[in-house]
């Protein structure tokens, strides 16, 4: 049973940071991909940032680009995202996700491409 677990989350003034944690058990990290994704009340869930758990690539929302890095350590059994300058606008639960590579479509901000996802840690900055 894959499980994934956030933690790291808690409030912060604006320009400042919080690096956020996702434990991943239940299979074998390699041949995946993941996904942290947002979501404030009211809106929709948003994509954050991406990552092939083989290579390496990354990708990210244009709204957080040069804020935000997304990393996995050397096990591959923790994926983080350090969020740095954050905005009043970065306020939000956020989540990690995952899914074989094998059924990866390319789209990583669409939802829909995630089988597994964790239960969220809420992140909140004040002005």
């Amino acid at each position: 049973q894959v499980q994934l677990v956030e933690s790291g989350g808690g409030s912060v003034q604006a320009g400042g940071s919080l690096r956020l944690s996702c434990a991943a058990s239940g299979y074998t990290y390699s041949g995946y991909h993941m996904g942290w994704f947002r979501q404030a009340p009211g809106k929709e869930r948003e994509g954050v940032a991406h990552i092939l758990t083989d290579s390496g690539r990354t990708d990210y929302a244009d709204s957080v680009k040069g804020r935000f890095t997304i990393s996995q350590d050397n096990a591959k059994t923790t994926l983080y995202l350090q969020m740095n300058s954050l905005k009043p606008e970065d306020t939000a639960m956020y989540y990690c996700a995952a899914n074989r590579y094998r059924f990866y479509s390319g789209t990583w901000f669409d939802p829909s491409e995630y089988g597994y996802w964790g239960q969220g840690t809420q992140v909140t900055v004040s002005s």
